[in-house]
């Protein structure tokens, strides 16, 4: 292990994979996630190794920011119960990529309607996260969303546990003491919030 310096340009992570022996499926579901198992081997090795994925279609994220005064701006945020979990989590508008094709702005857009009734002028990309990549190939797409105003929803009608999440508005400020107390702990919200105040405090918003 070298102990030099890496060079800049290349922090970057890279795209590609081992050679697939052999893939199978191993659970195919009518919700969000398939399972499949595939058999692979390291470069220039002939042992080969196992390995589940979990597939997912990817996911689009919103930190919705209003207009107050820099340094007193809140965020449209979610609590919403998640059985995984299990427990109620606070969390920001997001959705799934579940249309083949569809622009990640454009799910960020209905999403945040669907959700929380809200529009926004201003969209920039954010961040780009793959919160598990030793298991799934899930990528999730977060977007700064601002000059926000009401909208409706029009017929879409939320259920299950879309029904019952609490929306409510929370200081920027008390987010990130919130996050870095651990007491938020759910990576898009953590991770939205982290890159929007390094990118204020380097004057990049």
């Amino acid at each position: 292990m070298s102990d030099a310096g890496a060079d800049p340009q290349d922090l970057a992570d890279r795209e590609g994979s081992w050679e697939v022996v052999s893939s199978r499926p191993l659970y195919e579901g009518e919700w969000v996630v398939n399972l499949r198992e595939d058999v692979v081997r390291r470069p220039g090795h002939t042992e080969t190794h196992s390995r589940t994925v979990m597939e997912h279609p990817g996911a689009v994220v919103v930190l919705a920011v209003d207009d107050a005064t820099p340094g007193e701006e809140r965020v449209c945020c979610l609590r919403q119960y998640r059985h995984a979990g299990p427990g109620w989590f606070v969390e920001l508008p997001a959705g799934l990529r579940d249309a083949a094709g569809e622009d990640p702005v454009d799910v960020a857009v209905r999403e945040l309607r669907e959700e929380v009734e809200l529009e926004a002028t201003d969209w920039r990309p954010l961040l780009t996260l793959r919160p598990s990549v030793g298991i799934s190939d899930e990528v999730q797409e977060v977007f700064l969303a601002r000059g926000l105003s009401h909208v409706s929803r029009g017929d879409f009608e939320l259920h299950a546990e879309e029904a019952e999440m609490e929306v409510f508005w929370a200081p920027v400020e008390d987010l990130l003491e919130a996050a870095l107390d651990g007491r938020l702990g759910t990576s898009p919200v953590v991770a939205a919030l982290l890159a929007y105040d390094a990118l204020r405090r380097r004057g990049r918003l």
